[in-house]
């Protein structure tokens, strides 16, 4: 009986679908196509060039942007935990965007909308990188840096 049950056990967690990437959705983003709603999981896209595409809603969570150039890119709504942004360079819309352990240390926010994105546990992020960008109300912040409005 306890050999019936390990099995059930197995064959339930074989069966059930893993958070991983997805390989093919990766590809075709890495190599700049539009991946709305993409699982991009630990992706891979640094010093990467990605201009006017849109990843709105993709799960980025772990991805590496380091040294990226993105510009006109919508990531809006989209899943940023843990992203390492090192050194990139953005124009996007980070619009709803979950940012949590973003690493932004070095990264060149120019025209960068974060209305409404959550970015209270990201890293690396100064002051001086903000006043580049814009948010709303809504917009959370580590402790003591502040944005200007969008409006």
């Amino acid at each position: 009986m306890r050999k019936i049950i390990m099995l059930a056990v197995m064959a339930a967690f074989v069966g059930s679908t893993a958070a991983a990437q997805n390989p093919v959705e990766v590809a075709r983003a890495t190599k700049g196509v539009s991946c709305p709603h993409c699982n991009l999981f630990q992706a891979n896209f640094a010093n990467a060039e990605i201009r006017g595409k849109t990843f709105a809603g993709a799960r980025l969570r772990q991805s590496d942007f380091s040294a990226a150039v993105i510009k006109h890119v919508n990531l809006a709504g989209t899943d940023l935990r843990d992203l390492n942004a090192y050194g990139a360079v953005f124009n996007a819309s980070f619009v709803g965007a979950y940012m949590q352990g973003a690493n932004l240390r070095g990264a060149h926010l120019e025209g960068v909308n974060f209305s409404g994105a959550e970015m209270a546990h990201a890293v690396g992020l100064t002051q001086t990188q903000l006043a580049q960008a814009c948010g709303d109300a809504s917009t959370t912040l580590p402790r003591g840096l502040k944005i200007k409005s969008c409006s």
